[in-house]
C-alpha cells in the first residue's frame, strides 16, 4: 500500500495512464481492421469479433485509471489477460495490445507479481510472432523478451526513485515539523518554566524574613504555570498563541507578555508606533513568537535590568525591536545552530518564513537590539 500511495502521489501517473488507455482502443482497433482485410471470410471471424468486443468492454469496464491491487482489481486483470490470450491464440496479430497491459500490470502490481505477468504477455507475443513468421526469424525470438526486459528495467527504476524522492520528502517534512515544535517550545514553554523557576527561587530566598512578599512571587509563578498550561494545551491542538487568542490583537498581547517578563531585576516595557492595523495571523504568531523568544534570551542570559518591545507599523512593512541594556555579545561569534540550538537562530528563522529580515546590533558590554521586519502587501 505504501507504494501505491507513493504512484498515487506521482502527478506524472494521470496522464499517462490516460495514453495508455487511448494506445490499447487503438492498438485493438488497428489489429481488428488488420485482421479483417487480411482473413476475409474467414470462419473464426465471429469469434475474434465477439473476443475483441468482450476485450473492449472489460477494459472500459476496469478501474484502468486508478488502479489499486484489491481482490476485484486483479479479477479484472485476469479477466482482461486471459480475454487477450484467447484473441491472441485466434489472431496472433493481437499480440500489439500487450503494451498497454504490461503497463497497467507494471504500475500497480508489486514487482515480483508484474515480473510475472510480463513473462507470460511476452511469452505469448513470442508465439504469437513465430506463428505469424513464414519460417524461423531469431529476431521474432530474442526481440520481444529484450524489450520487455529493458521496460521492465527502465519502470521499476523510475518507481525506485520516485520512492525514493518520497522518502527524502517524508524525512524533510519531519525535520522542519521538529524544528517548528522546538521553536514554539523554546519561545512559549521554556520562557514560562524559566520565570517560574526564577520566581520560587526569589520566595525560597524571603521566605522567612519577608513571608508576604514570598508568597506574592509564588502566586506569580503560579499564574505562569496557568500561562503556560494554556500555551501547552493550545500547542497540542496547533491553535494559535494563548495571548492572541483572548483578543485585543498583537500589542495587546505584546503588553501582556512584557509584564509578565518584568521582574525585581529586570523591567519591560511595550510601545507602539504608528498607526496599528490587523495583520494576518500568521505575523502576528510569529512576531509573539520572536519577541518571546527574544524575552527568554534576555532573562536568563543577558543580565539585563531593562528591556523595551518596540513595534512600529509602516505602509508596507512591521518592525519589531527588542532592546536591552545587558552585557550584550559578538553576533559574528553565535554558530547557526546556536548555543543551545534554538534563541537567535529560531528568531531568524522565524522571521526567514515570513520573508522579513532580522537585523542584531550588539557588542560586549553594550546590550542588544534585535529588529525583525516582515514585509506586508501593499494597502492604499
Amino acid at each position: 500500500m505504501r507504494n501505491e500511495q507513493v504512484r498515487g502521489d506521482d502527478p506524472d501517473a494521470g496522464w499517462l495512464a490516460r495514453i495508455m488507455h487511448i494506445t490499447f482502443f487503438a492498438l485493438l482497433g488497428a489489429s481488428l481492421a488488420r485482421y479483417l482485410i487480411r482473413h476475409p471470410g474467414d470462419p473464426q471471424t465471429p469469434w475474434v469479433i465477439a473476443c475483441s468486443v468482450v476485450l473492449a468492454l472489460l477494459y472500459v469496464l476496469g478501474p484502468t485509471l486508478s488502479a489499486r491491487p484489491t481482490p476485484r482489481w486483479l479479477l479484472w486483470l485476469g479477466a482482461v489477460v486471459g480475454s487477450w490470450v484467447v484473441l491472441v491464440l485466434l489472431a496472433p496479430s493481437f499480440t500489439w495490445c500487450a503494451v498497454p497491459l504490461l503497463y497497467t500490470g507494471l504500475r500497480a502490481l508489486p514487482v515480483r507479481h508484474a515480473l510475472a505477468l510480463v513473462g507470460v504477455l511476452t511469452a505469448f507475443v513470442v508465439v504469437a510472432q513465430l506463428r505469424l513468421s513464414s519460417g524461423f526469424d531469431p529476431n521474432l525470438l530474442v526481440a520481444p523478451p529484450a524489450v520487455a526486459a529493458l521496460a521492465v528495467a527502465v519502470f521499476v527504476h523510475m518507481r525506485r526513485q520516485s520512492e525514493r524522492i518520497a522518502a527524502i520528502e517524508r524525512r524533510e517534512g519531519t525535520l522542519a515539523e521538529r524544528q517548528r515544535l522546538a521553536m514554539e517550545i523554546h519561545d512559549s514553554l521554556a520562557q514560562g518554566l524559566s520565570s517560574q523557576r526564577m520566581l520560587l527561587q526569589a520566595a525560597d530566598r524571603v521566605w522567612e524574613t519577608d513571608p508576604a512578599k514570598a508568597r506574592t512571587h509564588v502566586h506569580t509563578a503560579a499564574s505562569f504555570a496557568e500561562r503556560n498550561l494554556a500555551e501547552a494545551r493550545r500547542f497540542v491542538h496547533d491553535l494559535a498563541p494563548a495571548d492572541l487568542a483572548e483578543g485585543g490583537g498583537l500589542a495587546a498581547a505584546l503588553q501582556g507578555v512584557a509584564e509578565r517578563s518584568s521582574t525585581e531585576t529586570l523591567s519591560v516595557r511595550c510601545r507602539v508606533d504608528g498607526p496599528p492595523r490587523p495583520l494576518p495571523d500568521r505575523v502576528e504568531s510569529a512576531l509573539l513568537r520572536i519577541a518571546q523568544g527574544a524575552l527568554a534570551n534576555i532573562t536568563e542570559h543577558s543580565g539585563a535590568s531593562a528591556a523595551a518591545l518596540t513595534l512600529t507599523f509602516l505602509d508596507d512593512q512591521v518592525v519589531l525591536d527588542i532592546a536591552d541594556n545587558g552585557r550584550g555579545f559578538d553576533p559574528a561569534a553565535v554558530t547557526p545552530t546556536g548555543v543551545r540550538g534554538h534563541g537567535l537562530p529560531a528568531i531568524r528563522a522565524r522571521a526567514g518564513q515570513l520573508g522579513g529580515i532580522l537585523t542584531v546590533e550588539s557588542a560586549p558590554g553594550e546590550g542588544t537590539v534585535l529588529s525583525a521586519a516582515i514585509p506586508l502587501e501593499h494597502r492604499p
